[in-house]
């Protein structure tokens, strides 16, 4: 096959595909990524340049698809003079949520379409509202700007062949007409690479710390720390934590920038509101935010967790969570969706309300003082990432079979 693979942050979602079919000599794989996205790549790549600036919209709920389009309009540019070049794909595979495949039926019309169909906004049910603490009131006008906001990713579903979500809620959150055309597939973990290691361990506070399996190491871990993945909530459970596990130590991933939900008052991050909220009730010296780390630290990370805390809204499911599960950790996760689709408490993790500091340390304590007596999840939740999550026998199967069918015209 001929494979065009577009994502502004290429290889994203697609990785484990990309390097699929890259491998073999028979296929002709590339890829459209954003001029500023400089990480080394697998594939022939082509870049686009698009700079987001405040659009000149006659009305401010026309903003979001806006600069989708010219994202669009960017990608299909480029995209065309890939074909004046030769190449013409039998399969395109994008990411919905920036735009970035609307336009592409018009340079290639006979390719056949798939797109990573994340999310679908809702004022009410999911993300929006859901934490009152960061949110505007809901009356009827709440509405209006989540909708505007789907109108890119209502357009790219209708003129692709199919839809890819990694999990059922999140296909369950789309409308009924758009829903049918996604199939649910999870992007899949490496199981054979993220395993318990005995012999692993990690080293803190420039190298004069050292923490094994057996440790009470604490792990919370995200792309970035904001609200939308329970950070405020996490920071809230500290002191209680601390206090009663003096051995505790606390590790923190993740770096200062804003991945969903509204950036921090200017000038502050979340990390620091959140850490001075707490500030003078734990020992700063058993806290470690170690910001974003290479995958290898992670894995080790996952590797000596004793208890890994994984919080969020009902929103995208953090492949980080899977991966956790995969390690052996003890997952500690809020009662949220797709959380729970997932984790399933007191058979391969424990499930906590997201809104409750109190509940999320006593889980946390628990976990420190009998592990023993958590070590069959621990076990679980490594069978259950392989049984339903692994790339190879799960995943990637399913990925190829549906590439398979899009590229013979049978979806």
């Amino acid at each position: 096959m001929r494979i065009l693979f577009v994502h502004q942050n290429f290889p994203g979602q697609w990785v484990h595909l990309a390097k699929h079919y890259a491998a073999s000599p028979e296929n002709e794989v590339v890829a459209l990524r954003h001029s500023a996205n400089r990480r080394p790549d697998f594939v022939r790549t082509i870049d686009y340049d698009f700079a987001e600036r405040p659009p000149q919209a006659l009305y401010p709920l026309g903003d979001h698809f806006s600069l989708r389009t010219g994202r669009a309009a960017a990608v299909a540019d480029a995209a065309f003079k890939l074909k004046q070049e030769g190449f013409v794909p039998d399969v395109i595979a994008g990411h919905a949520g920036w735009g970035e495949t609307l336009f592409l039926r018009e340079v290639f019309p006979d390719a056949r379409q798939l797109v990573y169909a994340e999310f679908f906004y809702r004022s009410r049910g999911a993300d929006s509202g859901f934490d009152p603490e960061f949110g505007a009131p809901i009356d009827h006008r709440t509405g209006y700007g989540t909708i505007a906001r789907n109108a890119a990713m209502i357009t790219a579903l209708a003129y692709a062949d199919r839809g890819l979500a990694p999990t059922e809620w999140q296909r369950s959150v789309f409308e009924p007409a758009l829903r049918e055309r996604i199939e649910v597939i999870h992007d899949g973990v490496d199981t054979d690479v993220v395993k318990p290691q005995p012999n692993a361990f990690i080293k803190l506070g420039n190298g004069t710390i050292t923490m094994r399996p057996g440790d009470e190491v604490v792990t919370f871990v995200n792309r970035n720390l904001e609200p939308y993945r329970g950070y405020h909530i996490f920071m809230r459970a500290l002191p209680k934590i601390l206090a009663e596990r003096p051995n505790a130590r606390i590790v923190i991933v993740g770096g200062d920038a804003v991945s969903y939900g509204r950036a921090a008052p200017k000038g502050k991050t979340w990390r620091n509101i959140f850490l001075d909220e707490v500030r003078d009730r734990i020992d700063l010296s058993r806290i470690h935010f170690v910001g974003k780390i290479a995958y290898p630290l992670f894995l080790n990370l996952l590797q000596v967790s004793a208890a890994h805390v994984y919080l969020t809204y009902p929103f995208v499911l953090s492949w980080s969570m899977i991966e956790a599960m995969s390690a052996g950790c003890l997952v500690i996760g809020s009662k949220t969706a797709p959380v729970e689709e997932v984790l399933k408490d007191g058979r391969n993790g424990v499930l906590v309300d997201f809104f409750d500091p109190d509940a999320v340390a006593r889980a946390v304590v628990d976990a420190l003082a009998k592990p023993k007596k958590y070590r069959k999840l621990r076990q679980q939740a490594r069978l259950d990432a392989i049984a339903n999550y692994d790339l190879r026998t799960v995943s990637m199967p399913r990925l190829t079979d549906l590439f398979e069918r899009l590229a013979a015209g049978r979806v």
